[in-house]
């Protein structure tokens, strides 16, 4: 059996990821906030399992909690591959560093670095135990090789998580583990983080009208087009290289 471990798929990219990966016969556990009744029906139609569990990932105690019994379902079998796809983060707050206040900067960190950090450490410690394959991909984003304007705890966020991705993947290598760890970056898509962009003023986020334009001129990409490209990236296990950062952009103009 394969199972794909997905946090956020309550809606967005993480939502599509989870229908391609039932597609394929794999069982998604999918970690979100809210539940998604479309994809608890999809599952249902189709006759692949898909497992909510509810919880606030910058909750740490809560995820925890979520992996132990995530690791009991995936690990008490027989199991071929195990997917984890680090989806879920949040873009907010959107401002100048002097705004942000210790509440709103723990829960970013918490989201976008920490909670990857739980998972990935979790998964790959009952994997190594159980003597299965673990690929896991972590969701970044351009804003990690820049500095913009009002997104000083995104960029930061996520280019901790690819120096991470990158130094989690050298130890697997080096120990010569069957385990792959890689970055995945969707580019700009058509999501609500991309809503809660518009909705900040030229104060907050210089760059506002560019990605006003990019609605406007229809450039934003459908989620379930880069969940494609995504599960057959995955699904070429021999292609998949080890500490790799892939973009949708080798993949499509």
């Amino acid at each position: 059996m394969k199972y794909a471990i997905i946090t956020g798929v309550s809606r967005g990219l993480g939502e599509s990821v989870a229908k391609r990966m039932l597609d394929q016969g794999v069982a998604v556990l999918g970690l979100s906030r809210s539940k998604n009744k479309e994809l608890l029906r999809y599952s249902e139609d189709i006759g692949v399992p898909f497992y909510p569990f509810y919880v606030d990932i910058s909750n740490h105690e809560a995820l925890e909690d979520a992996l132990a019994k995530i690791n009991a379902l995936v690990f008490k079998q027989t199991t071929e591959h195990i997917y984890l796809i680090n989806n879920a983060a949040t873009v907010n707050p959107i401002d100048r560093a002097e705004k942000h206040v210790i509440e709103a900067i723990k829960k970013h960190v918490d989201t976008n670095l920490t909670a990857p950090m739980i998972t990935t450490s979790a998964l790959l410690s009952q994997a190594t135990k159980a003597h299965a394959q673990v690929i896991v991909m972590n969701i970044t984003s351009g804003a990690a090789n820049r500095s913009t304007y009002g997104w000083s705890l995104y960029g930061s966020t996520k280019a901790g998580l690819n120096r991470y991705t990158e130094t989690v993947a050298l130890e697997t290598a080096e120990r010569d583990e069957r385990h792959k760890v890689v970055l995945f970056d969707p580019s700009i898509m058509d999501t609500n983080m991309q809503g809660s962009i518009r909705e900040t003023n030229e104060s907050q986020f210089k760059a506002v009208d560019t990605f006003k334009a990019y609605k406007d001129n229809d450039q934003l990409r459908d989620t379930d087009v880069v969940a494609k490209v995504i599960v057959e990236l995955l699904a070429d296990e021999q292609g998949l290289k080890n500490g790799e950062t892939y973009s949708i952009h080798d993949y499509m103009d």
